[in-house]
């Protein structure tokens, strides 16, 4: 028996199990999730998103209002904040789920 014949076989599972790794890698979560995470957590749990199902818009004013509230953000991570939380958790998203912290 050649050593093709058996040195193949024994490298076939390691070739399979090593190709799929970086396709299977989840994307990179929403920056304004990320934002959210640090900030909106010292005070609100993620019901606070979950169960509003407002649009980019109007999550961009309830942010303003927060930072009247004593919200400490930049204009561009509103933006960002308001950009995640009208298309994931807006008025034509699916149900959430709660997110683990």
């Amino acid at each position: 028996m050649s050593i093709r014949r058996t040195f193949l076989p024994a490298l076939a599972p390691l070739l399979l199990l090593t190709a799929p790794v970086g396709a299977q890698q989840p994307p990179a979560p929403h920056k304004g999730l990320e934002i959210i995470k640090t900030t909106c957590f010292q005070c609100h749990t993620d019901a606070m998103w979950r169960d509003q199902r407002q649009d980019t818009r109007a999550w961009e004013a309830t942010l303003y209002r927060m930072v009247g509230r004593g919200g400490l953000w930049t204009t561009d991570e509103i933006k960002q904040m308001a950009d995640y939380l009208g298309t994931d958790f807006g008025p034509n998203a699916p149900p959430a789920t709660p997110q683990a912290r």
